[in-house]
């Protein structure tokens, strides 16, 4: 339905972001709401309305938010089957003059979703590219874990659903001092939680689910606690999810290997991983997470051996 405010929200738009130049023949990469229409940005509604031409993930989604907009653009498929062959209008387009603003389904395009096969096709034509910046799921996900050890932070999306890649990721995940955000579909959730709770042991997971939506919930928990956190209420295991794993502690990543292996050797020999690594750090004094990822590591090694 078309927003009945709609010309008093372009005018807005125009006068607020309206004294920047705007080139034609250039892609301009749109980033929209991940859930919260009132997190659009004026300046991505002002390119929208300037754009002769609006690539979309998905037409039928991006439809609706371009009426809400009191907006009748010609609308171009793009996404991830025919990114690279849709590619090819798009640059007919520029070389004709035109401004064309690329969307996905919510969020930044090409962080997770199509986008970036365009924009470097745009690049290498020797065309500009504009980013518009707006809403990032992942971005909003760090913003409240409160991760006071994170420096930066890796961005992983989804892992691989195939079970020897997946354990190679799990693993070099809880190796991986740095902070993570991982993206999750409703369907997998449980799945995902049983095998970080797994692989991660105590270190801190913020779970994010239906960011900026009605329904938005925000828990950080030790890996090991998602599971029955997930469980205790169905409501939890619905809609879309984003996670960060923490960073691990300033010694994770600088373990003495030559000190810490033939510890943790001997004890995993003798005692259940957990219990081992909660020995080891107690003798050692060093992180706990530190020498559980060290640990299962080890226990990798010896099992390809």
């Amino acid at each position: 339905m078309t927003n009945p405010n709609a010309s008093l929200l372009l005018q807005a738009a125009a006068a607020a972001a309206g004294g920047q130049q705007y080139p034609a023949s250039a892609l301009y990469v749109v980033a929209t709401p991940i859930g919260n229409l009132a997190d659009l940005s004026l300046r991505a509604i002002h390119v929208l309305a300037l754009a002769d031409a609006v690539g979309c993930e998905d037409t039928r989604h991006s439809a609706p938010l371009l009426q809400h907009l009191g907006l009748d653009k010609p609308l171009l498929a793009v996404h991830e089957h025919n990114e690279r062959e849709a590619a090819q209008g798009v640059l007919a387009r520029l070389a004709r003059g035109e401004r064309v603003a690329y969307v996905s389904d919510a969020g930044t395009p090409a962080i997770s979703d199509p986008g970036a096969a365009l924009v470097a096709a745009v690049r290498d034509a020797g065309y500009t590219v504009v980013p518009v910046p707006g809403a990032s799921s992942a971005v909003a996900a760090m913003s409240v874990a409160g991760d006071v050890r994170g420096t930066g932070f890796q961005f992983t999306g989804f892992l691989s659903s195939r079970g020897a890649e997946r354990s190679q990721a799990l693993k070099a995940l809880a190796a991986n001092p740095m902070a993570q955000v991982l993206f999750e579909a409703p369907h997998r959730i449980e799945a995902l939680v049983r095998d970080l709770a797994a692989a991660c042991d105590e270190r801190p997971i913020t779970l994010c689910r239906e960011l900026t939506k009605q329904f938005e919930t925000i828990a950080t928990l030790p890996a090991q606690a998602l599971p029955a956190w997930l469980a205790a209420d169905t409501n939890r295991t619905r809609g879309e999810f984003v996670l960060v794993v923490h960073a691990l502690e300033a010694s994770a990543g600088n373990l003495d290997q030559a000190r810490h292996d033939p510890m943790l050797r001997t004890l995993m020999a003798a005692l259940p991983l957990k219990q081992a690594v909660a020995i080891a750090a107690e003798l050692t004094g060093d992180a706990r997470n530190a020498l559980y990822a060290r640990a299962l590591t080890l226990k990798d090694s010896a099992d390809e051996g």
